[in-house]
């Protein structure tokens, strides 16, 4: 076998292993997302008056709806598991390819706040616009009954979300496109195509948010190798938004909805 034809099976397998990663993880969550669009938008109520609900309760029971939640943030980080284990299968390390350690702590959580503040204070703005122009359902952060466990549940929630994302999205999908042979435009253009993707159940102004974000996620990751800061920088959007949302006055998340 030729060196050509040896890098053309490795992209064909790669490629199967990407698509099979996806459809058990993010890629899944983006085709629900889909769905869920077309159903809003096909519905009888416009976009900008229905909802979106990032944290549901599973049941009016408290303690079997904290079990549920528990469940589903386990299993959502199973995925993260498998592609850390085909990585390292092949000889490639997590902690020294993707960053992924306590190695530099200051450098990490520096930069994730730096990264979570030029993010979301412009993403507020953009939910703002987005529900102004009517393209975003409004978004409804959590929809947790206010139990004792409530807030402990969001903020696993948020790192769930953030390792989750920022792993399988960027870590892991980025360096196999980049052992694929793709270049730096492709690299980043797909991860941020998928992380707004599997946003899109929110509207398009939640796709677009995330695509952008997507993009800067992956010009870092190129340039550091490193996603802690990213996970830093997701996580406290998220808590941030989730407990921020359950715990504020009403009146003061008006302008949430239209």
């Amino acid at each position: 076998m030729t060196l050509e034809d040896s890098q053309r099976a490795t992209r064909r397998v790669y490629t199967v292993e990407i698509v099979i990663v996806l459809l058990l993880s993010l890629g899944q969550s983006a085709v629900y997302a889909i769905v869920s669009l077309a159903a809003k938008l096909t519905a009888t109520v416009p976009l900008a008056q229905q909802t979106a609900t990032l944290n549901p309760s599973r049941s009016p029971r408290p303690y079997l709806d904290l079990t549920y939640q528990l469940l589903g943030v386990f299993f959502d980080l199973i995925p993260v598991a498998l592609v850390l284990y085909l990585l390292f299968r092949d000889h490639i390390s997590p902690t020294r390819e993707l960053g992924i350690d306590y190695r530099r702590p200051r450098f990490d959580i520096g930069w994730g706040f730096g990264l979570a503040a030029a993010i979301g204070i412009p993403g507020l703005l953009l939910v703002y616009v987005s529900l102004q122009l009517g393209i975003n359902a409004q978004i409804v952060p959590s929809a947790l009954a206010p139990y004792w466990w409530t807030v402990p549940v969001l903020i696993l929630s948020a790192l769930q979300n953030s390792i989750v994302e920022e792993v399988i999205v960027v870590g892991y999908l980025i360096t196999r496109l980049r052992n694929m042979g793709l270049s730096p435009l492709w690299l980043i253009t797909i991860s941020a195509v998928v992380r707004g993707s599997y946003h899109l159940y929110q509207g398009f102004g939640a796709f677009v948010g995330n695509a952008v974000m997507g993009v800067v996620f992956a010009l870092f990751f190129l340039k550091t190798k490193r996603v802690m800061p990213l996970i830093v920088a997701h996580a406290l959007l998220d808590i941030t938004a989730f407990v921020g949302y359950q715990l504020l006055p009403d009146d003061w998340l008006s302008w949430l909805r239209v």
